[in-house]
């Protein structure tokens, strides 16, 4: 069981968790205007890991037939047969039992919004076979996460800075733009729909490009409108200084550095925005 366990927690890369859980973080502290009850900070934490497992394996789960057929993704665990359907499905109810339970325990609105934030990372799974929109969708339903973690904190949306969702929402569909272009010869072929299938490498990343722009332009305003001040502006500059150096050692043509720009770059942006308005509010 533990080896299923394993092999599972790396089918649905579980480290990569750090993209969405200090957003879900950052969504906390501004709600509890500082460091939330340890009670809702462990049932936060419990939400996102539920969720983002319930989606990832769902994710894998529907799309084994073209993991199987694409050489780079057919040594994964359910195409290789290390994981049957019928486990993976275990998994993904468990994990989707423990968001709604951790939702419950919380209050009431978070109940509310939790079908509607696991519908759609679920829904995102089938995207790719009717519009090239799919990473648009990935980035909605990733931009739930600090609006989970404020209403965790709050019980209500009032004051909850919705410039914020809509930076994470342009952030990740700009990753997942310029990740997807690894597939962009596959999906043509497979007759699934990526912006890089459809528009090609170059038009895509200066789509990705445009995107992060806007993205840093919303989290900075974020520290504005929050009044964060100048601990927040670090993290800000970090921030982005990350993100240019992901489109700087990545371009159409060399995608080869892809891993260090995809995981390492937006894992730092994720935790160094978190980090910056947790030392923020500790010295407003």
């Amino acid at each position: 069981m533990l080896d299923k366990i394993s092999i599972f927690l790396e089918m649905i890369k579980f480290k990569l968790t750090i993209f969405a859980l200090p957003f879900a973080f950052m969504g906390a502290w501004l709600g509890a205007d500082g460091v939330p009850k340890l009670d809702i900070f462990l049932w936060v934490i419990l939400a996102m890991v539920g969720a983002r497992t319930c989606a990832m394996g769902f994710n894998r789960l529907v799309d084994v037939k073209f993991d199987r057929a694409n050489p780079r993704t057919a040594e994964r665990a359910l195409p290789a047969g290390t994981i049957k359907m019928v486990e993976a499905w275990i998994f993904i109810i468990v994990s989707g039992l423990l968001f709604f339970l951790a939702c419950y325990m919380l209050n009431a609105l978070t109940m509310q919004l939790a079908p509607v934030a696991l519908a759609l990372t679920l829904f995102y799974s089938y995207t790719k076979r009717f519009t090239w929109l799919c990473h648009v969708v990935l980035g909605m339903a990733l931009a739930f996460s600090p609006l989970g973690g404020f209403v965790a904190v709050t019980g209500s949306l009032h004051g909850y800075p919705w410039m914020l969702s809509l930076a994470v929402l342009f952030w990740v569909t700009g990753f997942d733009i310029v990740y997807a272009c690894l597939d962009a010869e596959f999906d043509r072929e497979a007759g699934l729909n990526s912006m890089p299938a459809r528009f090609g490498r170059k038009r895509s990343f200066r789509i990705a490009q445009g995107l992060h722009v806007l993205a840093f332009c919303l989290f900075a305003y974020t520290g504005v409108y929050c009044d964060l001040g100048t601990y927040y502006f670090l993290g800000i500059l970090s921030a982005g200084c990350a993100l240019f150096y992901q489109h700087y050692i990545v371009n159409p043509d060399d995608l080869s550095h892809i891993q260090v720009s995809f995981f390492t770059m937006n894992g730092m942006i994720s935790v160094s925005l978190f980090a910056a308005t947790w030392l923020a509010l500790m010295f407003r």
